[in-house]
């Protein structure tokens, strides 16, 4: 069942059950005020009807004449009878000896006053007691007037029942249709979503509630997706650019040496660059196994110096052909040398600080790179500065993520790799890594090397 039906549903039975509860409660006590009221009449008859019959010896004739007016005016649809202390009937009616038995009697003497209601009729009795002799005075009327007005409460309720159901359901439809048009429209717009456009979210329909908190949601995990699949396809094209050149080097070795006999000193010239190519690969699947987590052996740390690490990464990228316009200005603000000494594994942390000045030298689009060794509270810091595109807000909070690039990268080649392998390697060695970016005015990496 669709949601949209079944609130109209529960809006429907909700209302029934609430208007069934209420028109319970509302006859009940219609019924029961209906007969507390016809008891209070019945019993004010009684009592005019004991001073008509009982007390016309004792009252003037006008005072007697008033009261048999009233007596007139009061029992036309009602009957009297004023029965004895041998139970008979002494003035007015006989009435029913089912009703009036000598047991129904013995009980108004004994309370005083009694009252019961039969199939058909309203009894109210009292004991009034004279000069001459004790009476009970029972006054009896007909319930049709009651039986006729509950029913016809009961039509009245029915009716306001079944035309109350019907313009709930109408208006639950009504609203329900209103209420799930911002759902209706989020259905549309996912629909609409495929695996190639996971980058356009759902449009917000600023409903303030639990819609827009769903919508959210969902560009939350479309965003989350979207970067999934980047990372995939980054890995991919990681995979074919970093294997696919030492592979066709050594088929193309391979393929030449193959076409004729070679000498002693020609096979261990083959040997030797065939077996860089496959360290090449060796050293590529090492760093996919640290990028995974994979490879978490332990390394030998040693002391070694931060500024000669930095000369070295200076010539490396200096030999790139690539890079060979970079312009890298090291500097030096560190008096005490012994400052310059940093304990670690100098083989991954001089990757990571490669992999920081190379994204430097690649996004700071031919402007000077900043590389600057300071004191900072008796630490040695590294800052790396270029004057790039920068960084938006969004993707400084996913930049370490592996295979992860900016949306602003443009052409610039790349695997989204380096910031990733860096921080796990600075991670490794204890050493602090932080990144400061705005967009269209450049990127600043810090990182604090900690105390010997």
């Amino acid at each position: 069942m669709k949601i949209r039906n079944r609130l109209t549903l529960i809006s429907s039975l909700t209302f029934g059950v609430v208007f069934v509860t209420a028109a319970f409660i509302i006859y009940i006590a219609f019924y029961q005020s209906s007969e507390k009221r016809i008891f209070n009449d019945l019993q004010r008859i009684c009592l005019l009807s004991a001073i008509y019959y009982l007390e016309k010896d004792e009252l003037p004739i006008d005072q007697h004449k008033q009261i048999k007016e009233q007596y007139n005016e009061n029992i036309q649809d009602v009957e009297v009878g004023v029965y004895n202390k041998e139970n008979n009937v002494a003035y007015g009616d006989n009435l029913s000896a089912n009703s009036i038995t000598p047991q129904i009697l013995n009980k108004a003497r004994e309370n005083r006053k009694v009252m019961f209601k039969s199939k058909d009729h309203f009894y109210f009795g009292i004991f009034y007691q004279d000069n001459q002799g004790d009476f009970v005075v029972f006054v009896k009327a007909n319930d049709k007037d009651f039986k006729a007005q509950t029913h016809e409460l009961m039509i009245i309720m029915m009716i306001v029942l079944l035309a109350g159901l019907l313009v709930i359901y109408i208006l639950s439809r009504f609203l329900s249709k209103i209420a799930y048009k911002p759902i209706n429209t989020v259905i549309k717009q996912v629909n609409e979503i495929e695996a190639s456009s996971l980058d356009e979210t759902i449009v917000n329909v600023n409903t303030h509630d639990e819609v827009q908190k769903l919508i959210e949601t969902y560009n939350n995990l479309l965003q989350r997706l979207s970067n999934t699949f980047k990372t995939q396809k980054n890995f991919i094209n990681y995979i074919s650019h970093e294997f696919k050149t030492p592979l066709a080097s050594i088929s193309g070795h391979l393929e030449v040496f193959a076409q004729k006999d070679r000498s002693p000193e020609e096979y261990q010239e083959m040997t030797d660059k065939v077996l860089n190519n496959v360290y090449e690969i060796e050293q590529i699947l090492n760093t996919l196994m640290i990028l995974s987590g994979l490879k978490a052996e332990t390394v030998g740390k040693e002391t070694f110096r931060a500024d000669e690490m930095l000369w070295d990464i200076s010539d490396k990228i200096s030999n790139v052909k690539e890079f060979a316009n970079a312009k890298l200005r090291i500097t030096l603000k560190v008096e005490d040398e012994k400052l310059l000494k940093v304990k670690g594994n100098e083989s991954e942390i001089g990757m990571a600080a490669y992999n920081i000045i190379e994204n430097a030298v690649k996004y700071s689009e031919n402007e000077p790179v900043e590389i600057t060794l300071l004191n900072s509270d008796n630490q040695l810091q590294l800052t790396i500065k270029d004057s790039g595109r920068g960084i938006n807000a969004n993707d400084l909070n996913h930049i370490r993520e592996t295979f992860y690039r900016g949306s602003n990268v443009g052409n610039v080649q790349g695997s989204g790799i380096g910031l990733s392998l860096a921080s796990i390697l600075f991670a490794k060695n204890n050493v602090s890594f932080k990144i400061n970016s705005k967009e269209h005015e450049g990127t600043e990496a810090v990182i604090t090397f900690p105390k010997l």
